[in-house]
């Protein structure tokens, strides 16, 4: 049966702008995965402060960008509606507000050896943890104004720009990790720290070029977005934080809540985390793609609402969920299959000392496949309620499904049972599958309504 052709007309315009979105998560998770291949094979505690670092980094990020996450859903509502004056505000304030946002930032991770004790981490792995973020943290203000740029380019539908950008950032940030971890080229051996250096030049890099492109090139010169930079827009800037203050809780319900299970898997001991970090590198990357998609459905869905096409704006929603879930079906048949080959990437098995953290992390694999389905779905769904500026219920829902459903249930099972640190995944099971069924019967709402933000 073929497909109606403003049906099938959709779909070709949701590939062509869903797939460079994609790609680029791909290529900022295969980032995080050479970071994490390379320290694993520096040692078993390495990996486990390597992971502290980046669980406490990777909360603070999500929540920036989360924050910053409305100009992609108001940039798209301005250009679907031809307001090109009112794009150039949303991202210039966009910008204000990663900068305003991320120092203050990079002064708290200055902390961080205090906070891991705090809060009971493994004494062993505090000073490599130390170590990496010392270097680390300085990437943060540039990663989240690239994410400002990336949601400006995606707007006008042309995000493969980004995407060469980010790709490029892959190979640069490979080669300057194993230069500066291991002490190639000449250059000293620097470990951990040099890992945060590497991580912080790509950043740094990415970010100055895709400025310099909007800048400079067609069609992004046209918008000016650096002009009259230092003018302040409280009317744009109020509305940012209105809109993605909602997003950036929501981030840090379901960030928190990975990261959480990892602060409470540091509490079985260096080999349970390292474990964890290994098996939590294939869910990430497949979730990269849902990710993409729904990236994708909030700029599609949010053009449609500046056209007020409420039709479109449902239906989109809907067909990029079933995209999602088709991948996520393929992940979970993927995940089954090669466990122990994934886990071997990021552990030198040679060593006696690692085959318990090999079999561990294969064992938590295997219920990681039976969250791929739910986490796409929320993902998505979650990114199409974005379009629609409906933002504040979702992160109600984020906080019941996550920090209720899925922490509360995971911490009872890993210490009321016998079933220790797996408890905790059978938490993440839980916790996704809450939210991808609530997030999906609130769009299901919205639709029964016709609801339409205000323009």
């Amino acid at each position: 049966m073929l497909l109606p052709h403003h049906t099938f007309s959709q779909l070709s315009e949701m590939f062509r702008l869903a797939f460079p979105l994609v790609l680029t998560q791909l290529a900022w998770v295969a980032m995080l995965a050479t970071d994490t291949a390379m320290i694993g094979h520096l040692g078993s505690k390495e990996l486990a402060g390597a992971t502290l670092s980046l669980m406490v980094y990777f909360i603070i990020y999500v929540s920036c960008v989360g924050l910053t996450a409305s100009t992609a859903s108001l940039a798209a509502q301005y250009y679907g509606a031809g307001k090109k004056n009112m794009v150039r505000r949303v991202i210039r304030q966009g910008l204000w507000v990663a900068l305003l946002l991320t120092f203050p930032c990079v002064a708290a991770l200055s902390f961080l050896e205090w906070f891991l004790l705090l809060i009971g981490q493994p004494a062993a792995a505090l000073p490599y943890a130390n170590s990496y973020m010392g270097t680390l943290k300085w990437s943060l203000p540039f990663a989240v104004a690239f994410t400002v740029l990336r949601n400006f380019v995606s707007a006008l539908n042309k995000p493969m720009v980004a995407f060469w950008i980010m790709l490029a950032g892959v190979f640069l940030n490979a080669l300057l990790d194993y230069a500066l971890i291991f002490g190639k080229f000449g250059l000293p051996r620097l470990e951990l720290i040099g890992a945060g250096i590497s991580t912080t030049s790509v950043n740094v890099f990415m970010f100055g070029f895709l400025l310099v492109l909007t800048v400079r090139l067609k069609p992004y010169r046209n918008y000016r977005i650096i002009s009259q930079f230092i003018r302040p827009d409280w009317v744009v800037f109020k509305r940012i934080f209105r809109i993605g203050l909602p997003i950036a809780a929501m981030s840090l319900m379901e960030a928190g809540f990975f990261i959480a299970v990892a602060f409470v898997m540091g509490l079985f001991g260096v080999t349970a985390l390292a474990a964890h970090m290994i098996a939590i590198q294939l869910p990430h990357i497949s979730y990269m793609v849902p990710m993409g998609l729904g990236q994708a459905a909030t700029v599609l869905v949010g053009q449609a609402v500046g056209r007020r096409d409420i039709v479109t704006a449902y239906r989109i929603g809907w067909m990029v969920s079933a995209v999602a879930l088709i991948f996520m079906s393929a992940a979970t048949v993927l995940i089954l299959v090669i466990p122990e080959i994934f886990a071997s990437i990021f552990i030198d098995q040679s060593l006696a000392s690692n085959v318990p953290v090999m079999e561990l992390a294969v064992s938590f694999l295997l219920f990681a496949a039976f969250f791929q389905a739910a986490d796409g779905m929320q993902a998505v769904i979650a990114g199409a309620l974005r379009g629609l500026n409906d933002t504040f219920r979702p992160m109600l829902i984020a906080a019941l499904s996550y920090w209720v459903f899925g922490l509360g249930l995971g911490v009872i099972l890993a210490f009321k049972t016998k079933l220790g640190a797996t408890g905790l995944w059978i938490g993440f099971v839980v916790g996704l599958s809450a939210a991808a069924i609530l997030l999906t019967m609130r769009f299901l709402y919205l639709q029964k309504r016709h609801h339409m933000p205000p323009s």
